[in-house]
């Protein structure tokens, strides 16, 4: 796809710089810092930081470490506002992007740490994939926090990467770990500042996948990851990222099927098809599942569910059998 020449009107000072917004992150913030101190990129860096109305000592750090930074030679720039209560992670990394200057943005959580090869190789990759977004595998702190996803994040393989868009949580490559130009992130757009509960990150994902834009992570292991009670993530509702998960199947998906078969006839299978909408639900053709109890049954009945015409969902009996042959939707 043919980038926009006016993506950016800023003439770039440096060519990558990381993005970093801080809401009350005083207990990770010298060890964050000090992974950017100790990157081993050779071109020009800089540090973008938005503080997004911190009431720890997050501030008098970030001024402590501006002067480590610059005496390395890698710039900083600080913003931030002081009202009563923070704006969000969307609106802070749009605040951080805005007053960075760098053709390559590299996003960092404040309490996550960087190892010292991240932005080389992750800017090596998004030189040879310039409309995607580049992720990376992560090390996850504690180690034993989230095992099972931690394993999705560091093995899917790259055709996973697009097709699980569909049915995954989040973003294949998970928000900390990208990377990519300014131009592209221009182009897509910029994050929605609705504000705590809002999945800003899904939400850019899909619109960047919307426009074509492509997926790659570099196999190694560049951030540590960490998980706690206070980070951003828990604030977003799981019904949230369902109903964005489902609209955007139906968006994407289900307009070039004329017919398919849900692979689930448990608690997820039901729950996604009273989610769609009535055009999608008429497409539904059967249940599929490995369970020899609810294969026994022949049908599946719904009372809760209505079929087009307004009718109970058990007059229109589906057969829980394999379609071979047929697209079928898998939703866990």
């Amino acid at each position: 796809m043919q980038l926009p020449e006016d993506a950016t009107m800023r003439a770039p000072l440096a060519l990558v710089s990381i993005i970093l917004p801080v809401y009350n992150a005083e207990q990770w913030l010298d060890e964050c810092l000090m992974s950017v101190l100790q990157q081993d990129f050779e071109g020009t860096m800089e540090l973008s930081v938005f503080n997004d109305a911190s009431k720890d000592k997050s501030r008098a750090i970030i001024e402590k470490w501006k002067v480590k930074l610059e005496d390395s030679g890698i710039s900083v720039v600080i913003g931030g506002h002081d009202s009563p209560s923070p704006r969000g992670v969307g609106y802070s990394k749009n605040q951080a992007i805005a007053q960075s200057s760098g053709s390559y943005l590299c996003f960092l959580d404040s309490d996550d740490v960087m190892m010292p090869q991240r932005v080389r190789m992750q800017y090596e990759a998004a030189v040879q994939h310039p409309t995607s977004i580049i992720g990376c595998q992560v090390r996850r702190d504690p180690p034993d926090s989230t095992e099972r996803y931690t394993r999705w994040i560091n093995q899917l393989t790259s055709d996973q990467l697009l097709t699980q868009v569909f049915t995954s949580h989040g973003p294949t490559v998970i928000m900390p770990t990208w990377f990519c130009s300014r131009a592209w992130f221009s182009h897509v757009g910029s994050f929605d500042e609705g504000g705590q509960g809002v999945p800003e990150d899904l939400l850019f994902f899909y619109e960047h996948l919307r426009k074509g834009g492509g997926v790659f992570r570099v196999d190694h292991s560049l951030l540590l990851y960490r998980y706690h009670l206070y980070a951003a993530t828990h604030s977003v509702l799981e019904m949230t990222i369902w109903t964005h998960r489902v609209h955007f199947l139906e968006e994407q998906v289900l307009p070039h099927w004329k017919s398919f078969t849900i692979w689930n006839a448990g608690k997820q299978g039901r729950k996604l098809y009273r989610s769609l909408t009535a055009a999608s639900r008429h497409k539904v053709v059967a249940f599929c599942d490995v369970d020899e109890n609810k294969i026994r049954k022949g049908f599946y009945c719904h009372e809760d569910s209505q079929d087009l015409t307004g009718g109970k969902f058990e007059d229109n009996l589906k057969s829980l059998h394999l379609q071979e042959g047929r697209d079928f939707v898998h939703f866990s």
